[in-house]
């Protein structure tokens, strides 16, 4: 049986990102064992797709802050003895990063990555066995694809397929149809005006659909109360998990969201989706999902609907 070992640490939209590349794996090589490297907070969406035999969670992020203990460097030799339990044909680190290239490189099997002009840390390809060449102006799925075809020696198939599954019974009670509003994200400089939240909310219960508004941290949770309350029968559920947030993407009738990881894993679940791009370039990591997904920039809330009524 042969062996595949992807490298994609983080962030969420971009492990979401790489899920078409594995679903090209394996349709390229199908008698072959998939295992995925990435980080632990990220893991539920690995293990979603349907062709990922292993997830191997890495912590990086949590080690740093905690080098001195003795219980960081017992998880890194765990992790290591995991990385090496088997040899690989391939091992692709499609995120060119140095930390991830270091990683993959622990890993036993030839190591295939993008070359100095490609990867966004030109030294990470100085820890690759083989080196390819990707145009960087292209989506970020597509650089993922051509790269695992590079190293596979194989086309990229037609269509993109995901393959994710978001399995399980619904994490909480919901009245359907609803919308999922993903108001939330990292930077400050993509965030969505509220009382343009507040309009797209009012203009979905008018037609009779409940917008559902979930969060992340404490600062995330204020936002959506406030939010909802100028909005008749909004909802502000109790904080999810990846994987229970992804049960409740898969059932919505539309999603409407800034450019964060949830908006991407529910245009890669299939949900209608409208992506709200305010300081980042749809063109390189804009929702990629063919006719079920629309990227607007800077739009008002009557653009938003517009689009999710067009979707759905």
């Amino acid at each position: 049986m042969r062996r595949l070992l992807f490298v994609k640490t983080s962030s969420l939209g971009d492990v979401v990102h790489n899920c078409p590349a594995v679903s090209d794996a394996a349709r390229a090589w199908p008698d072959a064992a998939i295992d995925w490297v990435v980080e632990e907070a990220f893991a539920d969406v690995a293990a979603m797709h349907a062709k990922v035999q292993r997830v191997i969670p890495v912590a990086v992020r949590r080690w740093r802050g905690a080098l001195l203990s003795a219980g960081t460097w017992q998880e890194i030799g765990a992790f290591r003895r995991a990385l090496r339990e088997q040899r690989y044909d391939r091992v692709i680190d499609t995120q060119g990063l140095l930390k991830s290239a270091l990683l993959a490189r622990a890993a036993r099997g030839e190591h295939h990555g993008m070359d100095a002009a490609s990867a966004r840390e030109p030294l990470a390809a100085r820890f690759y066995d083989v080196r390819h060449p990707i145009a960087k102006e292209q989506h970020a799925v597509e650089r993922n694809r051509q790269l695992v075809a590079a190293a596979l020696g194989t086309p990229p198939p037609a269509g993109c397929d995901y393959g994710l599954r978001a399995e399980g019974a619904q994490p909480i009670e919901l009245p359907a149809p609803y919308a999922v509003l993903l108001t939330m994200t990292s930077r400050a400089d993509k965030l969505w005006p509220e009382e343009r939240w507040v309009e797209l909310g009012r203009r979905l219960a008018d037609r009779g659909v409940r917008p559902v508004l979930p969060w992340g941290s404490a600062e995330e949770k204020a936002r959506a109360e406030r939010i909802a309350a100028g909005v008749r029968g909004a909802v502000v559920p109790r904080r999810m998990s990846v994987s229970e947030l992804a049960r409740v993407l898969g059932r919505a009738q539309s999603v409407a969201g800034v450019d964060t990881g949830l908006t991407h894993l529910a245009a890669a679940l299939g949900v209608p989706a409208a992506g709200i791009y305010l300081s980042t370039q749809a063109r390189l990591t804009g929702l990629h999902a063919g006719a079920r997904a629309r990227n607007l920039e800077a739009p008002d809330a009557a653009a938003v609907h517009a689009a999710l009524a067009g979707l759905s």
